[in-house]
């Protein structure tokens, strides 16, 4: 296990964020929506200042579990935007989980310092990759949303108690094409940028193939969307199978490094 290294002040702000997302996740239905919707917000506010903390402190550190506390508060901001438009959004208290297991990940597995002498563009090519993974975590999300109100159709449950299943497959596929392309911006970074950015040229490591298969997944499901009109569950499988090879190509090949094998790079 790496064991943090971070000031008690920090791991005190990461407790609070984490307990106030445990507020929504836990007892959601005892406190009411709008005692709910002002724990997340203020979970959502300590969350930012937890990551904040951490990337521009004396010493900023990045690793696998700052990678997805990074995205759940990025899904979360969606989320925040989404429910002004949607307000019958229901996937609070799902989200207030992964936040606060979010946080208390990042506490326990902080990650490794940054390099003092790293290129000037590496912060943007990292933020380039986290944005991407937020925005297909976010896609993954509504999937999972547009299953649910499937498999309501199904059962003839109540069609006005959630988002409408073409308005959500219409969001699902926006995350997935803004994914698209910041990933493949992320991609072309590297590749023509690896140089200057980590002190080596592309190379084929288990990061960089797992990237590569993970857009290769995504660009066969937009072209199969628009040229073939795939959706409901076989698009959606498809969605998950890119996604997943996405968290292997970076969080995955980090946890290794730094869980597994206890190294830096």
């Amino acid at each position: 296990m790496i064991l943090p290294s971070v000031s008690p002040a920090h791991w005190l702000l990461s407790l609070g964020a984490a307990l106030a997302y445990a507020v929504p996740a836990l007892a959601a239905s005892r406190i009411g929506a709008e005692r709910g919707r002002a724990a997340l917000w203020v979970a959502w506010v300590l969350h930012a200042a937890v990551l904040a903390w951490g990337l521009l402190g004396s010493v900023p550190r990045f690793g696998f579990a700052p990678a997805l506390s990074m995205t759940a508060w990025l899904v979360l901001t969606v989320y925040a935007i989404e429910h002004q438009v949607f307000p019958q959004m229901r996937t609070r208290w799902m989200l207030a989980a992964l936040g606060a297991a979010a946080v208390l990940l990042a506490q326990v597995f902080p990650g490794q310092p940054l390099h003092v002498n790293a290129s000037a563009w590496l912060p943007l090519h990292l933020a380039l990759g986290i944005a991407s993974y937020g925005l297909f975590a976010a896609a993954v999300v509504h999937a999972w949303l547009m299953t649910r109100a499937e498999r309501r159709i199904r059962l003839a449950a109540d069609p006005r108690s959630g988002v409408p299943l073409l308005t959500l497959e219409r969001l699902t596929f926006r995350f997935v094409v803004a994914g698209f392309v910041l990933l493949t911006a992320t991609l072309a970074a590297g590749l023509f940028f690896g140089e200057t950015l980590y002190g080596r040229a592309w190379n084929w490591d288990h990061k960089a193939v797992f990237s590569v298969l993970s857009w290769l997944t995504f660009a066969v499901l937009l072209i199969g969307r628009s040229r073939f009109g795939w959706r409901g569950r076989s698009a959606v499988r498809v969605l998950y199978a890119g996604a997943g090879l996405l968290l292997l190509a970076y969080v995955g090949s980090r946890f290794v490094l730094e869980v597994v094998l206890g190294r830096s790079l």
